[in-house]
């Protein structure tokens, strides 16, 4: 079923994201931009906690989340540990509300309209799985980047 293996590749993924937030040697760095580099890594992960607490915790499991995608990107010197906090949090958020998804929903039409045109619901949470690993590959490169001694 579609929904175990996004289970697996979000849980994958999302303790991706909190091993690249803990490997900062230098906690700072996490909201340090340089250049061309627009968003900190700490924004970026805020973005991908807000995103998927959204996307799927509150639109599919039914969550009280409220979403501000402004703070996701203005908000800055939250700790490393808070921000692993928030991680482990949606991790649980994710496959909780997973586990409530049938396989008529993923057939059916994503609840919201999201882009220019409606999606499946199917469709709507594997774009959310690469939206994930998009953003997940810039932490790294950010990381190795600009957390250098």
């Amino acid at each position: 079923m579609l929904t175990e293996t996004l289970k697996k590749l979000f849980n994958r993924d999302l303790n991706r994201l909190r091993s690249e937030i803990d490997a900062y040697q230098n906690e700072t760095n996490l909201w340090r931009i340089d250049r061309d580099i627009a968003n900190s890594a700490g924004n970026l992960c805020l973005h991908l906690i807000g995103n998927l607490n959204t996307y799927i915790g509150a639109t599919l499991g039914g969550t009280n989340y409220i979403r501000n995608r402004e703070l996701e990107f203005s908000l800055k010197d939250i700790s490393k540990q808070e921000l692993i906090k928030m991680i482990e949090e949606t991790i649980t958020v994710v496959s909780d509300s997973l586990n409530r998804v049938s396989d008529e929903q993923l057939d059916g039409e994503y609840p919201i309209l999201v882009f220019e045109e409606k999606t499946s619901t199917e469709f709507f949470l594997v774009h959310l799985t690469t939206h994930l690993t998009y953003h997940l590959g810039q932490i790294n490169y950010h990381r190795r980047l600009l957390d250098r001694e």
